[in-house]
C-alpha cells in the first residue's frame, strides 16, 4: 500500500527513553514499513482560520538507543492532512491535556483521524472506567467523604486508596483497619474532602504482579507484562520500582480483554492498557499505554506492529 503520513503528539523528543518507550517502538515500526513519521508537542497545537494546525517535525527514525531520531524538516501542517494522528502525550491528565483533547476533537470533526478518540480520552477516566465493567472488579468506592472511606475500611479490613488522576503508582496507599495514619491519608488524598479518591479492597495477588494487558484495535496482545512489586512494596508499577515479567495471557485475562474489546472499539480506543491483578480489572489505561518494548524484548511479540497494521487497514479503507 502507499506510504502513510503518521503524526504523534508526544512529550519532548529529548525526554523519550528509546530503549523502553512504546511510542518510539511505534515510530520505528512505522518507519520500517516505509511510512512517514512526524512529531509534535501539545504546545504545538493551534486553532486558527477555522482549522487545527500544528508545528510538526518530520523524523528520520533509527535503531540507535541514544541518537534514535533526526529531524529532517519542520512545517505548520493541518492535522486533517495526516493519515493518522496518535495522541501519546503522557499524563498528568490536567486541564492543559483536556484543552488539547478539545483541539484534537475539533480536528477530528474537520477530517483528522485521531487515535485514541479525543472524547474518549476525556470520558474514560483510567481509574473510574472500571465501573463500566463491574463483573470484573473487586469491591470499590469513589468518594471524597472520610466517613465513607472509614466504613469501607471497617468492612474490608485491608484496602488500597488512590487518586483518580494519578499515574505510575504515585500516591497509592495500602491501609489496614488498625493503621494509625488513616486520617491523614484520607485527608491527603481527598485534599481535606475536596477531591474524589478511589478505594478498593486489597488484592493479595499483587505479589504475583499487576498485569498490563494491551488491547490493540480490539485484539488482545497474547502476552501480558506482570509488573511485580519490589521487596517491601505493594505497587507493581515500573515507575515505582516494579520488575516487568512477560507471560502468556491466562484464560481469565483473555476473558476480560475480549469482553471489553467491543466497547473499546466502539469508543474509538485503538490502544488500551488493561491493568489486572489476579482475576480482577483495576484500571483501563487510554492516554499513553506502555509495555510494548518489554513484551517485545522478552517474547519477540511485536505489539507496535499491531498498531501500525491497524492504521494500514484504516488507510486502505479510507482510500
Amino acid at each position: 500500500m502507499a506510504a502513510l503520513d503518521i503524526a504523534f503528539v508526544v512529550d519532548p523528543l529529548t525526554s523519550l527513553k528509546a530503549y523502553k518507550d512504546s511510542t518510539v517502538a511505534m515510530m520505528r515500526e512505522a518507519a520500517r514499513r516505509g511510512h512517514r513519521v512526524f512529531a509534535m508537542e501539545q504546545s504545538d497545537l493551534v486553532w486558527k482560520d477555522r482549522r487545527v494546525v500544528a508545528r510538526t517535525c518530520r523524523l528520520e527514525v533509527g535503531a540507535d538507543e541514544d541518537a534514535w531520531y533526526r529531524i529532517t524538516s519542520e512545517a505548520e501542517t493541518d492535522l486533517a492532512s495526516f493519515d493518522a494522528v496518535l495522541m501519546r502525550k503522557d499524563p498528568p491528565f490536567d486541564m492543559e491535556y483536556v484543552y488539547s483533547t478539545y483541539l484534537l476533537e475539533r480536528a477530528e470533526a474537520l477530517g483528522a483521524k485521531v487515535h485514541n478518540r479525543p472524547r474518549s480520552l476525556r470520558d474514560f477516566n483510567e481509574k473510574f472506567s472500571i465501573a463500566r465493567f463491574p463483573q470484573f472488579t473487586v469491591p470499590t468506592i469513589v468518594t471524597r467523604r472520610e466517613d465513607v472511606v472509614r466504613a469501607f475500611l471497617a468492612e474490608h479490613g485491608d484496602i488500597v486508596i488512590k487518586p483518580l488522576d494519578g499515574m505510575g503508582g504515585s500516591s497509592v496507599f495500602r491501609v489496614r483497619r488498625d493503621d494509625p495514619n488513616i486520617g491523614v491519608i484520607i485527608e491527603t488524598l481527598t485534599a481535606l474532602g475536596t477531591h474524589m479518591a478511589m478505594a478498593q479492597r486489597f488484592i493479595p495477588e499483587i505479589a504475583q504482579g499487576d498485569k498490563r494487558i494491551l488491547v490493540i484495535d480490539g485484539h488482545p496482545v497474547p502476552y501480558a507484562l506482570a509488573r511485580i512489586p519490589k521487596q517491601g512494596e505493594t505497587r507493581g508499577n515500573l515507575a515505582a520500582g516494579g520488575r516487568g515479567v512477560a507471560q502468556p495471557l491466562t484464560p481469565r485475562d483473555r476473558e476480560i480483554a475480549e469482553t471489553l474489546a467491543p466497547d473499546l472499539v466502539a469508543a474509538g480506543l485503538l490502544i488500551v492498557g488493561l491493568d489486572v491483578i489476579g482475576d480482577h480489572l483495576t484500571e483501563v489505561n487510554v492516554t499513553s499505554p506502555t509495555c510494548m518494548r518489554e513484551i517485545l524484548d522478552q517474547t519477540g511479540f511485536n505489539a507496535a506492529a499491531m498498531v501500525i497494521e491497524a492504521l494500514e487497514r484504516a488507510g486502505r479503507v479510507g482510500n
